[in-house]
This record gives C-alpha cells, sequence and structure tokens, in this order.
C-alpha cells in the first residue's frame, strides 16, 4: 500500500535508467491506483502487475478489483498469495488458488507467493509448510499457464533479515524438484523467484543462487536508483 501520483516520477526515473538485457524481464506491480497510468508510462519497455485480485470477473465485491480489471488497466501480471494478504487478510491455499486462475482466466501472468513463518522455521518445518502451499495454491493449470512461484520466508520480509545464501539455495532447488516431480518438463520452466528484503547490497549473491530465476522486490523497488541497482545485479 505504497504510492501516490508522485511515485510515477520514480517508475520514469526506472524506465530511463533501464538497460535491455536479452532474458531479462522487469515487471512494475503498482497499487491499483496506479495500474493504468503506469501501464501508460511503461508501454513496452517494463511488464506491469497488480498486487491482488479478486477470484471472480465482476459482481457485488465492493472494493475489490478483479483480473479483467486490472487487464483492462494494462496489466499483464498480477500478484496472488502475497504473505500479507495470507497474514492479514487470512487467505487460504484454496482462496489463492482460485486468485491464480482467474489471472490466468483474463490473461495474465500469475507469481504465485509461498513461504514459512519465523516460528515454522525455527520449528524445522519450513519444508513442510512450502510442500502444502505448492500442493495446494498452485493449480493444476501452472504447467501451461503463465506462472511464477515467488518463495518469500515471511520473516525476511521488510525486516532487514535475509536466509543465508545456502539456505536460499536449499529451498529453491526443494522447491524445483516438488515442481519437477508434479508437473514433469514443465516444471524446470516455472520460473522461481525469491523475496525478501531483497536490497542492492544482497541482490547480487542472491540471484546468483541456483534455481533463483529472479526476485520479488519489495522497498527497495520504490526507489528508482535501488531497483535499478538490483535489476543490473541479474545474472543473464
Amino acid at each position: 500500500m505504497n504510492g501516490l501520483d508522485a511515485s510515477l516520477a520514480e517508475v520514469k526515473a526506472l524506465i530511463q535508467g533501464l538497460k535491455p538485457r536479452a532474458g531479462l524481464a522487469v515487471a512494475v506491480c503498482p497499487p491499483a491506483t496506479l495500474v493504468a497510468q503506469v501501464a501508460a508510462l511503461a508501454g513496452k519497455a517494463v511488464d506491469v502487475g497488480g498486487q491482488d485480485c479478486h477470484p471472480k470477473p465482476s459482481g457485488a465485491f465492493t472494493g475489490d478489483v478483479s483480473a479483467e480489471m486490472l487487464r483492462d488497466a494494462g496489466a499483464t501480471w498480477t500478484i496472488v498469495g502475497h504473505s500479507e494478504r495470507r497474514q492479514y487478510h487470512a487467505e487460504s491455499d484454496a482462496l489463492i488458488a482460485s486468485k491464480a486462475q482467474a489471472a490466468w482466466r483474463a490473461g495474465l501472468g500469475a507469481i504465485i507467493c509461498i513461504g514459512e513463518t519465523e516460528a515454522e522455521r525455527l520449528a524445522g518445518r519450513e519444508e513442510e509448510v512450502v510442500d502444502r502451499q505448492l500442493a495446494t495454491s498452485v493449480p493444476d493449470e501452472a504447467a501451461t499457464k503463465l506462472t511464477a512461484v515467488a518463495y518469500e520466508p515471511v520473516w525476511a520480509i521488510g525486516t532487514g533479515r535475509t536466509p543465508t545464501n545456502e539456505d536460499i539455495a536449499k529451498m529453491h532447488r526443494h522447491i524445483r524438484e516438488r515442481l519437477v516431480a508434479r508437473f514433469g518438463d514443465a516444471g524446470c520452466a516455472i520460473d522461481i523467484l525469491y523475496g525478501g528484503s531483497v536490497n542492492p547490497k544482497n541482490a547480487k549473491d542472491i540471484l546468483a543462487q541456483p534455481e533463483v530465476g529472479g526476485a520479488l522486490v519489495g522497498g527497495a523497488s520504490l526507489k528508482a536508483e535501488d531497483f535499478l541497482s538490483i535489476i543490473a545485479a541479474a545474472p543473464i
């Protein structure tokens, strides 16, 4: 819940500072109030996504935004199942799966978020939690639709704390194994993003880890200079 009209200056700076590279994809997911404006500014330089969507295409759901509305505003992606939606809005795995299906229905790609809390990690249950979320938040259609899975350890979001590079690599390898076991070769094509206090100082090391196919950037994306530094750290 960040971003006002004045924030468009940062989007302009991002686009102006972006150096296109083969194999590099950049997306910005602003609040729904700015999706259309950001899409108009971004053109083909940067993809635009929503931060959430409702499972239904329309109806008596005052205050909600459908995937079709996001598409109409110029979005090509939407995030579903972000840990803050799970925590503060009590979103279930089943609801998140239905939102991913809504995204595909509207022609959007779905970034499906998974990840354990600090208590779950301290209890040694991080793989168990991630396995459950992969099984029930990621629909079967993910094998044939535009999909990314974002691993975001909840305790690392906005705290400045990150898992060790070894922990990140271990979990991403585990997620890849589960995706391949479920979807076969199609499971190899689903990007696995890392999210959780990614910043210009740690981005290079995080993005260099095996099976880390990109980053889901939070606070550091609010400043074009910081976001551009993270983008520049991506190995191609």
